[in-house]
């Protein structure tokens, strides 16, 4: 990268760094995510019901951290790309394929990157999966994660509490226990929580009054 561009578009991402948290879960049965719904720019509250949820198609889903504006024109550069791929192949496309054209898009941009962190999670054939990319592209397969600025506050949560293998009724609470935690603590975080679970009949997202119950 040169140095220069890497100069400038860090300084822009100090100056409009956003807050946010973000969390994903694979359980036996399907994937967990959640997300707050706080938009920030610096210490000001840009928006209060900031969509960070994507459905890319009808089994898989991401959520998004960082530059707004990044984070929507490449979720959909992907959900083109997605249903270009389903009718080229004449069938479903695997969560990895949607992660490893994530990765694609970023590296190919990393002298000039985008400033954003996806979680990407779906369930094909192999079962449920997510999928973590930075910036640069790095693409690591987890079991559990957070992202955002109050990640190490939803991560702890999720680590204490989460048990090994954990069916999706097990991990609900978790998570949305999770991101509360988060807006408690970190001041990126906040306006409520959203809430998905991705299972072999597809997405369903929790009403306010069902994360209310989860969180009682």
């Amino acid at each position: 990268m040169l140095p220069q561009e890497l100069g400038d578009r860090s300084a822009l991402y100090e100056k409009l760094k956003h807050g946010t948290t973000t969390v994903g879960i694979v359980c036996s049965d399907g994937v967990v995510l959640a997300t707050d719904r706080r938009v920030t720019a610096g210490t000001y509250v840009a928006h209060k019901r900031g969509r960070k949820l994507f459905m890319l198609d009808d089994k898989k889903a991401a959520t998004i951290a960082g530059l707004v504006a990044d984070a929507q024109m490449i979720m959909d550069f992907l959900k083109a790309h997605i249903n270009n791929l389903k009718l080229t192949n004449r069938g479903p496309v695997t969560t990895r394929a949607v992660a490893n054209l994530a990765s694609n898009v970023l590296f190919s941009s990393r002298y000039y990157p985008y400033i954003v962190q996806f979680i990407i999670a779906g369930f094909d054939e192999r079962g449920p999966s997510i999928y973590v990319l930075d910036w640069f592209g790095t693409l690591t397969e987890e079991k559990f994660i957070a992202t955002g600025s109050g990640s190490p506050y939803a991560i702890a949560v999720v680590e204490t509490m989460l048990k090994k293998n954990p069916a999706i009724a097990d991990a609900l609470p978790v998570i949305a226990k999770a991101v509360r935690a988060s807006i408690e603590r970190d001041p990126g975080s906040g306006e409520g929580i959203d809430v998905i679970t991705i299972t072999q009949e597809g997405i369903r997202e929790l009403t306010d009054a069902e994360i209310s119950k989860l969180l009682a």
